[in-house]
């Protein structure tokens, strides 16, 4: 690609996201203002908002390349984020609004009338967005880096200053304005470089086999390995060598590798032929986070797709930066249809990550191997089209992909913030917001530098898993069930919120790297989810006496229509 042209897109999508945010800036001027947007914000605005700052680097990037490296299964990620939202419009959505909270800790103290809880919740709000910032970071590096051959670290540290700015400014009246422009620009960035990319896979007389299984090389190519890994071969595959195989040191020889497990040494050189079967690499033998999940999958493909439709589907009403958003609706009418404005934006942008990794099977296949599989949305439209209008898709892509960095960066920026403003810091004033700002951007900026990255939606996938094994409980059971306690909610989102958390810790540094504890560490959210219902339940019902004085009139309170209360009130 070239980066003359993709450079330049990245500096105007930056330069357009402050000059965006500095309009939200000038009619931000309350506390209210900087928290939930004076609760103004209408169902339309609030919607491409929503869907803004959800359409993460998962979404861009993540599942294309997962599509690319493990095929059709990986299409469970889009169905499961959007289905996210109608469990949140059935369940959440209005009673969430009426509870007048700013934050999830918010609620949690309004519903429980415990500053324990609260401060509980406040822990695990930070934890998940914190692990869903990483990928973002780590995202905006592994873009520039393919754009220019920058360091890894300058596409997080620009994502991190302009974020910090634009939320530190204006608060969530600036990013309203900044997260609605995004997700037009990102469905843009990827609906027009795909209508040229389709016609040029039909025009290329080769259509059919962009969905084979498994990819193939469709001409020569070259495959420099950065990192060691091991090849797993179902059946045998001649391939050209230069570097170190199985111990053995190759210049420029052909080797015959027979079915079975060979690892490839750093450095090594593989040239491909044409028609060639993309080999399946594993680098969980390595350790580290540079592993993904994709040996599990294979291991143990069932519970792996039921742990990630769990986590999806029940993980999106707990997300900090999606559920501080309905907190700006005006009311709880206008949050359930700004739910269903969601549900409608998102599907259509989910329609066309899965078309470039589909394509990316076709025409940039060594990127399974090479470990760099969410660029393979970026690489595309020279791939398919080359000169100078590959380059304009290209950068059109690139700005995008930025796009997405910035946005959900800046959601989960504000809803972190918000709670260390709010139960850490000693002031609730906009001063102290600020300083909020920076320190909920310092610590993942720091984590992305220590560590190596998962596939951004594999960590993604992680963050769902913990918010659906915290959040999910806390909120169906605050909103619907009359008995629940503050032991009982303590208890369910310490048990299942920590237990999914530990587990996502341990699969993130590479233990174990195979076997059925991996699959349960990787995909906690089959065992989790339940075990913080159940342990809701069961301590709720051994604690009846410890039920909050007035829930029956908080309760109604989340449920009745504002009009009515209003006249029963008066």
């Amino acid at each position: 690609m070239n980066s003359g042209y993709a450079v330049p897109a990245v500096a105007l999508v930056v330069v357009a996201t402050v000059l965006v945010g500095a309009f939200g800036l000038r009619i931000s001027r309350t506390t209210s203002d900087f928290y939930v947007a004076s609760r103004t914000v209408g169902p339309r605005l609030n919607a491409a908002a929503i869907s803004g700052e959800y359409l993460s680097a998962a979404s861009f990037l993540g599942i294309a390349g997962l599509v690319l490296v493990q095929g059709p299964d990986m299409l469970w990620y889009p169905v499961g984020y959007t289905a996210g939202y109608l469990v949140l419009l059935l369940f959440v959505a209005a009673p969430l609004r009426r509870s007048g909270a700013y934050t999830l800790p918010d609620f949690a103290e309004a519903r429980l009338a415990s500053h324990g809880v609260r401060r509980l919740a406040g822990a695990f709000v930070v934890g998940v967005g914190w692990l869903y910032l990483l990928p973002q970071l780590q995202g905006a590096g592994l873009t520039l880096t393919v754009l220019t051959g920058a360091p890894d670290l300058l596409g997080g540290l620009i994502v991190a200053v302009v974020v910090v700015a634009t939320v530190a400014a204006g608060g969530m009246r600036s990013i309203t304005f900044v997260q609605a422009f995004q997700y037009w620009l990102k469905l843009t960035a990827l609906l027009v470089p795909a209508l040229f990319l389709v016609l040029a896979w039909q025009g290329d007389g080769s259509p059919d086999h962009a969905f084979e299984e498994p990819a193939t090389f469709r001409e020569q190519r070259v495959v420099q390995v950065d990192d060691t890994l091991d090849l797993k071969l179902e059946r045998p595959l001649t391939v050209t060598v230069t570097g170190t195989v199985d111990g053995r040191t190759h210049e420029d020889q052909r080797v015959r590798l027979r079915a079975g497990t060979h690892r490839i040494q750093q450095g090594a050189r593989l040239t491909f032929a044409k028609g060639a079967a993309v080999p399946a690499a594993d680098r969980g033998t390595n350790g580290g986070m540079s592993t993904s999940l994709a040996s599990g999958r294979q291991e143990r493909p069932l519970y792996a797709t039921y742990g990630l439709i769990l986590a999806t589907f029940l993980g999106t009403m707990g997300l900090p930066h999606v559920v501080v958003r309905f907190y700006t609706s005006p009311h709880g009418v206008a949050a359930r249809r700004t739910t269903v404005a969601v549900l409608g934006l998102i599907g259509a942008f989910y329609l066309l990550p899965p078309l470039y990794g589909a394509l990316g099977r076709l025409y940039t296949p060594e990127l399974a191997l090479s470990g760099d599989a969410d660029a393979a949305v970026l690489l595309l439209p020279d791939r398919v089209i080359g000169g100078v209008g590959g380059d304009l898709l290209g950068a059109l892509v690139a700005g995008g992909a930025f796009a997405a960095f910035l946005s959900t960066a800046s959601g989960l920026t504000m809803a972190v913030a918000g709670v260390l403003t709010q139960d850490v810091l000693p002031s609730r004033g906009v001063r102290h917001f600020r300083l909020g700002t920076v320190l909920a951007m310092a610590v993942p900026l720091a984590a992305s530098v220590l560590v190596g990255g998962l596939p951004v939606a594999d960590a993604v996938g992680l963050a769902f898993a913990v918010s659906a094994s915290s959040f999910c409980p806390l909120l169906v059971l605050g909103i619907w069930w009359r008995r629940l306690t503050p032991p009982g909610a303590a208890a369910g989102m310490l048990i299942g919120g920590g237990s999914a958390f530990a587990a996502v810790a341990a699969t993130m540094a590479g233990f174990p790297g195979s076997g059925p504890l991996h699959a349960l560490l990787a995909w906690p959210a089959l065992w989790s989810v339940p075990l913080g219902f159940l342990t809701m339940v069961l301590v709720s019902l051994a604690t009846p006496g410890r039920v909050p004085a007035g829930t029956e009139g908080i309760l109604a309170r989340f449920h009745l229509p504002e009009a009515l209360r209003a006249e029963v009130k008066a």
